[in-house]
Formats: C-alpha cells, sequence, structure tokens
C-alpha cells in the first residue's frame, strides 16, 4: 500500500529519533569512560559522523512533517472559505481594490519567502546527503578493516572485544543499511571525493599529533610512519577506498533495481 507523503515523513521521522537516541547514548558512554582521546581513533571519527547524520536526517524530517501539516491545514482553510464564499463575499465591493493591492503584496512576499526556504532546503539537503554518502564509505572502509584485517592479524592475541566496541563497528553499518531501504536519496560516484577527503582529515590530524608531540604512538600499526612496510600499507588503505564505496554503491544500485518490481505502487525512485 502507497503512503502519503505525510505518512512517510512522519514514519521516517520516528526512525530517524529512535536511531539517533541509540546513536548518542552508545557515544556518550564511550566518552564517559575514555574521554576525548577515543577520537584518535578513525572508528570514533565515522561514528560522530554517522550521528550526525542522523541527526540532520531528524531536523529535516521534522521540517518535512511540519510543511506538510502546514499543507494539509491550507487546503482544509481553502475548502471552508469556498463552501461560505456566499456568506463572506456580501459587502465587500467597495474594498475590493483595496483588498486586492494587499493580497497582492502577501503574495509577492510569500513568493520570495517560498524562494528562500526551497534555497535553504536545498543547501541542507545536499549537505545531508554528502553526509549520509561520507558516512556509507567510511563505515564499510571501517568495518571491513577492523573484522577482516585488524582483528584476525593485529588484536587476536590482546584485543579483547567489549559490547561498546561490538556495537561501535556493527550498528553503525547496521542503521546506515536499514536507512538506505528506507530513504530515496542518490548515491553518484562522485561523491567519493568527499570520502576520500574526510579519510585524509583524519590522517592528517594523526599526522599533526605525532609532529606536535602530543601522540607518541599510532592509533592503527599500518599507519605508522617508521615501519618499512608504510608506503605500501598507505597505499592499500587508499586503494581500498574504492571497493569499499563500490559495495555500498551496489546495495543502492540493487534497491532501485528490485524494489520497483517489489513493491511498484509504494516504492518511488530518485530522479
Amino acid at each position: 500500500m502507497s503512503l502519503s507523503p505525510a505518512d512517510s515523513a512522519a514514519y521516517w521521522l520516528r526512525w530517524q529519533v529512535l536511531v539517533c537516541g541509540a546513536l548518542i547514548a552508545l557515544l556518550a558512554r564511550l566518552l564517559v569512560g575514555h574521554g576525548l582521546t577515543v577520537f584518535y581513533f578513525y572508528t570514533q571519527w565515522t561514528f560522530l559522523l554517522v550521528t550526525i547524520y542522523f541527526a540532520f536526517a531528524t531536523a529535516i524530517s521534522a521540517h518535512g512533517c511540519w510543511v506538510y501539516s502546514r499543507k494539509s491545514l491550507r487546503k482544509s482553510d481553502e475548502s471552508h472559505g469556498f463552501l461560505n464564499a456566499d456568506v463572506e463575499n456580501r459587502d465587500v465591493s467597495n474594498s475590493i481594490s483595496g483588498e486586492r493591492k494587499k493580497d497582492e503584496t502577501k503574495m509577492m512576499v510569500s513568493y520570495y519567502e517560498q524562494i528562500a526556504n526551497e534555497r535553504r532546503a536545498g543547501f541542507w539537503g545536499r549537505c545531508m546527503q554528502i553526509i549520509y554518502q561520507t558516512s556509507a564509505g567510511a563505515t564499510m572502509l571501517t568495518d571491513v578493516t577492523f573484522w577482516g584485517l585488524l582483528v584476525p592479524f593485529f588484536y587476536r592475541d590482546k584485543f579483547g572485544l567489549a559490547l561498546v566496541t561490538d556495537g561501535m563497528h556493527s550498528l553503525n553499518a547496521v542503521f546506515l543499511l536499514i536507512d538506505t531501504v528506507l530513504n530515496n536519496m542518490p548515491f553518484p560516484w562522485y561523491r567519493m571525493a568527499f570520502f576520500v577527503f574526510w579519510s585524509c582529515a583524519y590522517v592528517t590530524f594523526q599526522w599533526v599529533l605525532h609532529a606536535c608531540g602530543s601522540l607518541s604512538w599510532w592509533p592503527y600499526p599500518f599507519l605508522d610512519l617508521s615501519s618499512s612496510g608504510a608506503p605500501i600499507w598507505y597505499l592499500g588503505m587508499a586503494i581500498a577506498h574504492i571497493p569499499c564505496f563500490f559495495l555500498y554503491w551496489l546495495v543502492v544500485k540493487a534497491k532501485h533495481t528490485y524494489f520497483p518490481r517489489m513493491f511498484p505502487h509504494a516504492y518511488v525512485r530518485t530522479v
């Protein structure tokens, strides 16, 4: 069954509020236990970015619900005014010209306000898309690196997995994948540039900390510049951005391919 835009926005808002609250609670628990030092790790950078995305989406969903409620109220008022047109049009012939000027002024103000609102929504909407697409790539890179590289080869003997650690490397991907199924946002290839910029910002952050002497150890062994294999590690991690982003792109592509067949009356594809 197809949902109205207002119902879709309301359901999405409930989902966003639930996920945003869970992510904030998990991040707060980690900060209380370890302080700001948790942001030495790329995992926490990515988790924070995912939290910011869901906070953005919550605000935009709330705005969408508010817009649709105003439209519904306006349509109701217009219908009420039409039904009572004969009563309302009595004894107004002398004031038509004055009221017309006022209405034209109000229409002009409303027109320019609408343009400003559309531009503002367009900007914030694009910001949300960029954060979403960057989060998707970064989450794939984080989880693949952690579960496929760090745990089996580096942390096998000395790393004990905890509930918070499991959540950081699992819930972010699960929440994003569910949100991808529910949302209607595009996933263009060129947005991978923001994903690369995000990772470069983290690596630069680590270099600056070590250059200033603020940190004497590397959060990830393959970032250690003193290692003889550092160039190969850095090259490998740079190349890994492509399959990680491509993997998530395939998920979105599969959704656009199969969902119209599975839900022909409820699915709306992004143009």
